[in-house]
């Protein structure tokens, strides 16, 4: 079995009672909104992550403005035809705030759409889980970075 470890940064952004979403497609196909954010890539700090993810799906330039927790995922992924992957991801949840830049879509990336959202409209959206764990994170501002009964 392949083993792999993901890191990646995300950002809520949250204003006048919205918060910045991306959309994504799922595997399916289907469109899911997702927290802006992603991968490290090799060598790099989260922060840097979180702020170069952030614009590149959104078109926003953010300062960091907290870290509000850490989410750990681990799930066995069996390919069809390939060997099971044991996947470990590791999320850090920054909160950002808009400093400069326009909303924009990202072109030849992982998102094809960007939009404020009303955060009471956030629970009838197609999302991934990432989006309720990452503003309960918002929310709750747990002390020791981590919530507590995992949503998944």
């Amino acid at each position: 079995m392949r083993q792999r470890l993901r890191v990646a940064a995300y950002a809520i952004c949250v204003r006048d009672g919205q918060i910045l979403l991306a959309r994504s497609p799922a595997p399916d196909g289907t469109p899911e909104w997702v927290v802006p954010g992603g991968g490290m890539e090799h060598g790099e700090d989260p922060y840097d992550t979180v702020r170069r993810e952030v614009e590149e799906e959104t078109g926003y330039r953010i300062e960091v403005t907290g870290l509000l927790g850490v989410d750990s995922s681990h799930r066995v992924f069996r390919g069809g035809f390939g060997p099971a992957v044991d996947h470990h991801a590791v999320r850090l949840v920054y909160e950002g705030r808009v400093v400069g830049g326009e909303l924009r879509y990202e072109v030849n990336g992982s998102t094809d759409l960007a939009a404020w959202q009303d955060l009471d409209a956030v629970p009838g959206l197609v999302r991934v889980s990432m989006v309720d764990i990452a503003l309960r994170m918002w929310r709750e501002r747990p002390v020791t970075g981590r919530l507590a009964g995992a949503l998944e």
